[in-house]
């Protein structure tokens, strides 16, 4: 894997993390197993099927628990304390394929931390306020569009790493306009 390639896969491991942990997981297990991209050695975990089966059983109980409004604001909640850590340790073992050492490690588990924070507490913060809308058309929208640019914005790290890397500027940038807002 090529700098570029590993870079894209940290951040994209990363951001995904902080929106559907187990999508991310689920993904990244099922484009190993079948040879669809090859994974840095501390993510081949990923392709045990015995952690993509946990996966998939989680994705499903997300998958209903973030369509209920309220529902999915304690479970965004509850799970602020696993996506992150989760986004920082997968990008520091998606850093294994730059092979520069611990530092580097470090680096990745640190800004991988970070950016799994910023795509959770994007999707957490725009989920309460879409709550507040009484129909119930927009929060399953909303939960099936996070799913689908999960799904996208991985596939895009693992084959188009430069134009993940420009709409993830592109949503860092946004996020930092609209945070004071």
């Amino acid at each position: 894997m090529e700098a570029v390639q590993t870079i894209a896969l940290m951040m994209g491991t990363a951001w995904a993390s902080g929106i559907n942990l187990y999508a991310t997981i689920l993904v990244l297990g099922w484009m190993g197993s079948t040879g669809q991209v090859d994974l840095p050695p501390a993510l081949e975990v990923l392709t045990d099927p015995g952690v993509m089966f946990a996966a998939g059983l989680m994705y499903c109980v997300e998958f209903f628990a973030d369509k209920t409004p309220g529902v999915d604001t304690g479970w965004d909640a509850i799970h602020t304390f696993i996506r992150i850590p989760a986004g920082a340790i997968m990008a520091a073992g998606a850093a294994e394929g730059l092979d520069v050492g611990p530092a580097a490690e470090l680096v990745a588990l640190l800004l991988g931390g970070a950016l799994s924070a910023t795509s959770h507490a994007t999707k957490a913060g725009t989920r309460v306020l879409i709550n507040t809308s009484p129909e119930p058309v927009t929060n399953w929208t909303a939960s099936i569009a996070e799913d689908l640019a999960v799904i996208g914005g991985l596939w895009a790290s693992l084959n188009h790493p430069y134009f993940f890397l420009a709409a993830l500027l592109v949503f860092l940038i946004l996020v930092a306009w609209l945070l004071p807002k």
